[in-house]
């Protein structure tokens, strides 16, 4: 099956999106400090993935469903830091 631009597109955006939240977490458990790290920020955003992750489910858009899953697993991890570690 050939990919159209668009599905790259997609995939490459999914790719982004996954992988940008890494060096902030790897930062994060390295030095064990959160101080300039936003809980609200956080929240909101892990809110937003999940509703992403939801509507790709709904959409049955598996590029949709699986970067945010991850992402939302990724932001997760982000708000336990910050509560481990005020």
């Amino acid at each position: 099956m050939e990919m159209d631009y668009t599905a790259i597109i997609g995939l490459a955006a999914a790719a982004i999106t996954v992988v940008s939240i890494l060096p902030q977490i790897l930062k994060v458990w390295r030095t064990k400090s959160t101080k300039d790290i936003s809980l609200g920020t956080f929240s909101l955003l892990s809110g937003g993935v999940f509703l992403w992750f939801v509507y790709g489910i709904l959409m049955k858009d598996l590029v949709i469903i699986i970067a945010n899953f991850l992402g939302f697993i990724q932001v997760l991890i982000m708000i336990i830091f910050k509560v481990k570690y005020k």
